[in-house]
């Protein structure tokens, strides 16, 4: 009975109440509900639109960044060991390629060198003494030529004559024989002209024998001069080839007091510079400094090869933050991809960067400043970014 009571109580109330929110409905004909459904759909139709239309830079991030000239920098070496004389390196310093730097002490090798220029002097006359001599040779080879000829046919002209007088005297004698056998001729004639056939032919072979000792004397001749023209060939190539000797070790001399001046590769500024005063001791191959040669600067950058190949190639643009120099204060400098090692080396991938700072930047650009280097690899939506984590995450598991 009471809880009818009760329910008989708020009854009135129940219907009031109902008849209330009714009459609110039909007011409101469900405008409320559909703005706010709008507006929801809205929210999150533009949510999905920026999640897919929007892009985000992912940068990869370097710490490990330094400023370099695009030109290797050039170290100075000593070529040679041996006492500093003098020393114009000083840090800072515009030199020139062929400057001479350093010099060291070069006493022994130029006296050296001056003892074998002295050495080749002198064996220069000797070298024409013999060559002159080889002509001569060759010259009274030619004159004995011609003489030889001139005498055998001289000899042959009176060998030929004496043979026609011996011949006549002998006619002569047989016609006194038979001039005496007749009584015609005395005989003292007759033994005169008997006489006198046998003067002419021994005149006749007299030159018989001389023309005949001509030819072989010749020979002799021939082979004496040959001989001495074979000692003087070999005299000349001896002394050739000593002055050949002779000017191979001045050259190698000149080369090595050339070598104890230590001169610039390049010109540039030096960079570097050891230490040392004139009347040190220098070994072969001690650095004594560093040019820098003139040149653009350039950024050189070393990432990870997971961070680097396949992300980062030429054309990507690169913000440069240069160490003790607060971003917040100088600002940065801009920087564009200009070349990535397709290789690994020590673990790192080098990149190299080309550098776009502004006039007013305060920054003093300068070789060897290092930097940290972020590089803009791509833009992407926010969405994509979403899904590509998840996938990452998922394939981890």
């Amino acid at each position: 009975m009471g809880g009818l009571f009760l329910c008989l109580r708020f009854l009135p109330t129940v219907v009031n109440n109902f008849h209330r929110v009714r009459h609110s409905l039909r007011a409101d004909k469900g405008l409320k509900s559909v703005t706010g459904l709008l507006v929801a759909l809205g929210l999150g139709t533009s949510w999905i639109v920026w999640g897919w239309q929007a892009r985000i830079t992912r940068y990869e991030l370097s710490e490990s960044a330094r400023l370099e000239l695009d030109g290797a920098a050039y170290p100075v070496q000593a070529n040679a060991a041996g006492r500093l004389v003098s020393f114009a390196l000083l840090l800072g310093k515009e030199v020139r390629a062929g400057e001479v730097l350093a010099e060291l002490d070069d006493n022994d090798q130029r006296l050296s060198l001056q003892q074998e220029q002295t050495h080749l002097a002198s064996l220069e006359p000797q070298l024409s003494a013999l060559r002159a001599q080889m002509q001569s040779e060759g010259q009274g080879r030619s004159d004995e030529h011609r003489v030889l000829a001139l005498s055998m046919e001289a000899a042959r002209a009176q060998f030929r004559e004496a043979q026609e007088q011996a011949i006549l005297a002998g006619n002569e004698a047989d016609r006194a024989s038979r001039l005496r056998a007749d009584g015609i001729l005395s005989e003292a004639d007759a033994q005169r002209a008997i006489a006198n056939s046998e003067t002419k032919r021994a005149a006749e072979e007299s030159l018989r024998l001389i023309l005949s000792r001509l030819t072989p004397e010749q020979d002799v001749r021939e082979r004496d001069r040959d001989v001495r023209q074979k000692q003087l060939l070999g005299d000349i190539a001896k002394v050739e080839e000593e002055i050949a000797t002779s000017s191979a070790a001045i050259r190698k001399l000149e080369y090595e007091v050339g070598q104890r001046l230590i001169r610039a590769p390049v010109s540039g500024r030096l960079g570097e510079c050891a230490p040392l005063r004139p009347g040190a001791h220098i070994n072969s191959g001690q650095q004594l400094g560093v040019i820098l040669p003139h040149g653009k600067l350039q950024a050189i950058a070393e990432f990870q090869p997971a961070d680097a190949l396949g992300k980062i190639h030429h054309g990507q643009h690169a913000t440069l933050r240069l160490q003790g120099f607060p971003w917040t204060q100088f600002g940065t400098v801009p920087a564009e991809v200009s070349r990535v090692a397709s290789d690994v080396r020590d673990g790192k991938v080098r990149v190299e960067l080309a550098l776009y700072p502004s006039s007013a930047s305060r920054i003093p650009l300068q070789h060897g400043l290092p930097a940290s280097v972020e590089v803009e690899i791509e833009h992407i939506s926010p969405a994509a970014l979403v899904l590509r984590s998840a996938g990452q995450m998922v394939g981890a598991r």
